[in-house]
């Protein structure tokens, strides 16, 4: 008994118990949830064997720029460990990756001919595995049919026509890159791209923009894809630029035919 109590009033027993709760509490926690990459790479894929597949797939098609354990390549492709099943799903269905021809941007265009639904499923189960990031969104969470454009209509205006116009037709930015069109995008790379951040484009994460509004806003971009005008041609429907150099052109197209016919008639008179 004496040698246990002594033990206790040893000047290190304290750093000995709280080392000991922190062991307990650590390994109560790794029992009682799921390991991140398990966990996510349910939530990307659907299925046991994608993270395996998605592997051969990223060996073969990606990591000659980003690296074998996707940890990046100097002056080609950076690391894509966090980076989430999200951006894969954006950037190899919309053809921006693999790339071609590096650039300042990486510009939309067809994908690669292994690229199908299953294909990009499984890389981005495999890349939400090395170390989470954010997920592909649910069907419902990109139902334009559930937002509210009007609603949308003022987030995107607040957050977005800075670069990609009122209408989404996109914009120059500095340093050769661009806003892309928001026409040819569907309404879940869309989603995508405000939570992961593409290019230039800041990352607007659910405590900034929620779920919520990022459908609303889908509704409106989808919205104003859908709309007719009436009022003749859009004249790409970026605003007083085009509108004022047509208005300038004809204008002074007109007054010069003007001045051209006076002018004749005067010599004809003479």
């Amino acid at each position: 008994m004496n040698r246990i109590t002594a033990g206790r009033r040893h000047p290190l027993a304290r750093y000995a118990v709280l080392l000991l709760a922190l062991g307990l509490l650590g390994f109560t926690y790794t029992l009682a949830a799921p390991t991140s990459e398990r966990a996510d790479a349910a939530i990307a894929s659907g299925k046991a064997d994608d993270v395996a597949e998605g592997k051969k797939l990223f060996e073969q098609s990606c990591s000659s720029c980003h690296g074998l354990n996707a940890e990046g390549v100097e002056d080609r492709g950076p690391g894509l460990v966090g980076v989430g099943a999200a951006s894969v799903d954006f950037q190899v269905s919309s053809g921006r990756m693999p790339l071609s021809n590096p650039g300042a941007q990486a510009p939309r265009k067809q994908p690669a001919p292994w690229v199908n639904d299953d294909t990009v499923r499984q890389l981005a189960a495999y890349i939400q595995s090395l170390g989470g990031g954010p997920t592909i969104p649910t069907a419902e969470q990109v139902d334009a049919s559930k937002g509210d454009k009007a609603k949308g209509g003022e987030l995107f205006r607040a957050n977005c026509i800075q670069c990609h116009n009122f209408t989404g037709e996109g914009g120059a930015l500095t340093q050769g890159k661009y806003a892309p069109p928001l026409y040819p995008a569907s309404e879940k790379q869309i989603y995508e791209a405000m939570i992961t951040g593409p290019q230039a484009m800041p990352v607007f994460n659910d405590s900034i923009i929620t779920p919520e509004q990022k459908r609303d806003m889908i509704a409106y971009i989808v919205g104003v894809r859908e709309q007719k005008d009436p009022g003749g041609a859009d004249l790409g429907r970026i605003g007083p630029v085009t509108e004022g150099l047509v208005a300038w052109i004809v204008g002074l197209s007109l007054l010069s035919l003007a001045a051209i016919w006076i002018t004749a008639k005067r010599r004809q008179a003479q």
